[in-house]
């Protein structure tokens, strides 16, 4: 698999997807194009370097759709733990994350001991370790 670079040159780590959720969130991404050209452009760009597998072959550790994920902002030592879940659903004061937030498009795919130089809602790069993941209940 080719590498991914952020605009710094630097490698991104390997993602992972569930086939059904990657089409459901290139689906959400095209319907948000036209309002949200930023955010979709950044999913998008998510979702094509992602390696998609059946959920049954999936790595352990991987942040999916309504798992629950303990990270750290390495700049600021902030440790948050988040439920990442689709749009409709989002309810920060209950840590439930939206996959359209820049933090949400970030964690997508990534597995517990990785981390990402990832852009914040300022468009400030940050740099987010994943602590751990709690699989979703399917």
């Amino acid at each position: 698999m080719e590498s991914t670079k952020n605009v710094r040159g630097e490698e991104r780590p390997a993602i992972h997807l569930v086939d059904a959720e990657c089409d459901a969130l290139y689906a959400l991404a095209l319907t948000i194009q036209a309002k949200k050209p930023e955010r979709a452009a950044m999913l998008l760009a998510e979702l094509d370097r992602a390696e998609v597998h059946p959920a049954e072959t999936l790595p352990a550790g991987v942040v999916t759709m309504n798992s629950r994920v303990e990270f750290v902002d390495e700049a600021s030592g902030t440790r948050r733990t988040v439920e990442l879940v689709y749009p409709h659903e989002a309810d920060i004061d209950a840590g439930k994350v939206s996959i359209l937030t820049p933090v949400g498009i970030g964690l997508i795919g990534m597995a517990a001991g990785s981390a990402i130089l990832w852009p914040d809602r300022d468009g400030h790069e940050r740099l987010l370790r994943i602590v751990s993941v709690a699989p979703a209940v399917r």
